[in-house]
């Protein structure tokens, strides 16, 4: 099923500030919190699609790229940065909601018990950017890179706990194992107890009482990993697309961080770009441009073959339909533009010159009135028309 606008998840517009986007997501998050809606499915679904519309509508970077892309702008799959599970939007965005990553819901009414069984210790791990230079013809169709990249992996000896072995793991004594710990904070309405991530153990409800020996207790190590990274066709330079979960590995068992894609547009032989569509000059001698012609032209496939009509004017725009790029959106294909240059010889020998004398004064060379040749903008204006 398609993604829905995150403004229309929201409920705001696309000019609307920080605080008004900041208010409407606490708005549609209280309302579909899973607290508020135990073992509704369809609530728990909404307030996701929210958090993910909050966290790409919250970032500027963000919102600008999916103001200009949409969903096929935010990466892998057309979403944004994204979470792992319910956890990941009560982590990181607590502040919203006046506390440390408990519970957004339990925070405001003060209610709800600790989030013991899902809740995942450790730090998360930090996001791992990469640049990816592409050809246009790469870029034409979309392509598949295998990346080789240095990155924190989770160790292989302990399995990312840090721990020595399965009996080097004590249970916390400050939330005894709960993960969470309560506090009680006053506010205008009286004091409210709210749920927080445990201090001590940093959510995971236990401590490493001997560490692993490869990674000193760490959970994770460095080494070399290949990737597997599919870049749609459409993409433009600077860029940035994310793969969720493929940064590095978290602190003790934390998740992982996000591969962030800076793409690079490599410089073209024969093409420069202007959006989706392809330019390419063509270099024709005065013979030529006199007396017509047909040319073979290079594209971003295989050549083809155009007709340059007798008279043809330096300057003279040709377009080939859909041979230039695709939308990042798919919605259509650009084309090649062909921008006529009549060649004007520096060195010619006596013979030459002579002919070129011969011709200077005969009537079909001379410019007539009322015939001038348009000039650059009104070429264009003929194009898009």
């Amino acid at each position: 099923m398609a993604k829905r606008d995150y403004y229309e998840i929201l409920g705001v517009t696309k000019t609307a500030e920080a605080k008004e986007i900041k208010k409407a997501y606490r708005k549609v998050a209280m309302k579909f919190h899973p607290d508020k809606n135990p073992g509704d499915k369809a609530s728990e679904d909404k307030f996701k699609e929210a958090a993910e519309a909050y966290e790409v509508l919250s970032d500027a970077d963000k919102k600008a790229r999916y103001d200009r892309y949409g969903h096929a702008g935010m990466g892998q799959g057309g979403g944004g940065g994204g979470f792992n599970n319910m956890e990941d939007i009560f982590s990181n965005f607590g502040d919203i909601f006046g506390n440390s990553g408990g519970s957004p819901f339990e925070s405001f009414f003060g209610g709800g018990g600790a989030r013991s069984s899902g809740r995942r210790g450790g730090q998360k791990g930090a996001n791992l950017r990469i640049k990816v230079a592409l050809t246009l013809e790469e870029i034409a169709e979309g392509v598949t890179k295998k990346i080789k990249v240095k990155k924190q992996s989770s160790c292989g000896t302990c399995g990312g706990s840090g721990a020595k072995d399965k009996n080097a793991v004590a249970t916390c004594g400050s939330c005894n194992g709960a993960g969470a710990v309560r506090q009680v904070k006053s506010t205008f309405l009286g004091q409210m107890q709210t749920t927080v991530v445990c201090p001590t153990c940093n959510g995971s409800g236990s401590k490493i009482t001997s560490k692993c020996g490869t990674c000193k207790g760490e959970g994770r190590s460095v080494g070399e990993e290949t990737i597997e990274i599919e870049i749609p066709g459409g993409v433009e330079d600077g860029m940035q697309l994310s793969m969720r979960g493929n940064g590095n590995a978290g602190k003790n068992g934390g998740s992982k961080g996000d591969l962030l894609i800076a793409i690079e547009e490599k410089p073209h032989e024969h093409f420069s770009r202007d959006g989706q569509n392809v330019m390419y000059d063509l270099f024709l001698n005065f013979a030529d441009a006199a007396l017509g012609t047909s040319v073979e032209v290079p594209t971003l496939n295989k050549p083809v073959k155009i007709t340059i009509p007798a008279g043809t004017p330096a300057g003279k725009i040709f377009r080939l339909r859909d041979k230039g790029l695709p939308s990042v959106q798919g919605y259509k294909r650009g084309d090649q533009l062909i921008n006529v240059n009549v060649w004007t010889p520096k060195n010619l020998n006596p013979d030459e010159k002579k002919l070129l004398e011969k011709m200077r004064d005969m009537p079909g060379f001379h410019p007539q009135k009322g015939k001038s040749q348009k000039g650059f903008f009104a070429r264009m204006k003929d194009y898009f028309e």
